[in-house]
């Protein structure tokens, strides 16, 4: 969401995105945002701006990899570090992204991007880098 709305943290997530040499998304977080995005139209009574955000939504996911639900390991990960089902798909996309790379390109760098300290203590438990500063 913070790749589409100016909201807090937006400015930190677009530098990152941008500098990113390849950004990843698991295939979850489009539908995710798009429902957050409606509601929040929704609950604001507008639909004006839904053709921008949703033209920036396509524009940053055409970015991205598309990496797979891991239901198996989200289920582990949900249970290792009580976390809620959609982060938990998150961070095992992410973690089995980076097992393949790691597995053929030794020492590449992976950096997760979240504002849910929860899930960010997580993805640095696991072994992610992840954006300093405040979180939400």
């Amino acid at each position: 969401m913070k790749l589409v709305l100016d909201e807090p943290g937006a400015e930190v997530t677009q530098a990152w995105f941008t500098q990113a040499e390849q950004a990843c998304s698991g295939v979850a977080t489009c539908p995710e945002v798009t429902s957050a995005l409606c509601r929040q139209d929704r609950e604001r009574g507008e639909v004006d701006g839904r053709g921008a955000w949703l033209e920036t939504l396509e524009t940053s996911r055409r970015r991205c990899v598309h990496v797979p639900v891991f239901e198996r390991s989200a289920a582990r990960l949900a249970v290792r570090h009580s976390l809620r089902g959609m982060d938990a798909v998150q961070l095992a996309s992410a973690s089995e992204l980076q097992a393949r790379v790691l597995a053929e390109t030794s020492g590449a760098a992976f950096h997760f991007m979240a504002f849910d300290r929860r899930l960010l203590e997580a993805a640095e438990r696991e072994g992610f880098a992840t954006p300093g500063g405040p979180l939400e």
